[in-house]
C-alpha cells in the first residue's frame, strides 16, 4: 500500500512541476494570434516588415 501511495505522490509531483509551461503549439498559436491583431491594428508597419523580411531573405538567398 505504501509503495501505491508513493507511487501516486510521485506522479503528481511530476504533473505538477509541468503545469507552468506551456506546450509549443500554444506557444506558437499565441504568437500566430498576436501578429494577427498587431497586423489589424497597424496594418501598415506590417507591410513594411513583410516587405523588409522578403527583402532580406531574398538577398540572402539569391539562386545565383
Amino acid at each position: 500500500m505504501s509503495s501505491a501511495k508513493t507511487q501516486h505522490n510521485a506522479r503528481e509531483t511530476s504533473m505538477g512541476s509541468r503545469r507552468g509551461q506551456e506546450s509549443p503549439q500554444e506557444m506558437t498559436q499565441e504568437l500566430v494570434d498576436y501578429v494577427t491583431e498587431y497586423a489589424k491594428h497597424n496594418p501598415g508597419y506590417a507591410a513594411l516588415w513583410c516587405l523588409g523580411i522578403g527583402f532580406v531573405l531574398g538577398w540572402k538567398l539569391k539562386p545565383w
